[in-house]
């Protein structure tokens, strides 16, 4: 058993899924942006560019969807177990935890990198 403050891993699984939805946001604007980009485009090269930028974040949303849920599910097994054993975490608990912040950080690391060669193929065009 891991002892540790079940209230500061809710309170991480809140924060996690608070900027989740930004990000949701933020990637809908950007489609927005490029769908307005592309409303009078006729350079091939620039239409494919378009393409992959909405296929991606089409692609990243889903992302986000589902870190959203899996959060969202891991943060009610928490609050369950902490009903249950007065806050003490089984290990599985707390590496469903860090696993699902890896997955956060990796996916806030790609839709860093996307909104970074957007902007650059925004200015390029």
């Amino acid at each position: 058993m891991v002892t540790t403050d079940t209230t500061q891993l809710n309170r991480e699984c809140n924060s996690w899924r608070e900027n989740l939805r930004s990000y949701r946001n933020e990637l809908g604007q950007l489609r927005d942006q490029l769908t307005e980009m592309a409303r009078n485009q006729k350079d091939k090269e620039v239409l494919t560019e378009v393409e992959h930028y909405h296929n991606q974040f089409y692609i990243q949303q889903i992302n986000i969807h589902d870190l959203k849920q899996a959060i969202k599910t891991h943060d009610r097994k928490l609050q369950l177990e902490t009903g249950l054993s007065e806050n003490h975490l089984t290990s599985d608990i707390f590496s469903e935890h860090e696993q699902l912040h890896q997955q956060y950080q990796d996916l806030e690391h790609t839709i860093t990198e996307l909104r970074q060669d957007f902007t650059n193929f925004r200015s390029r065009s």
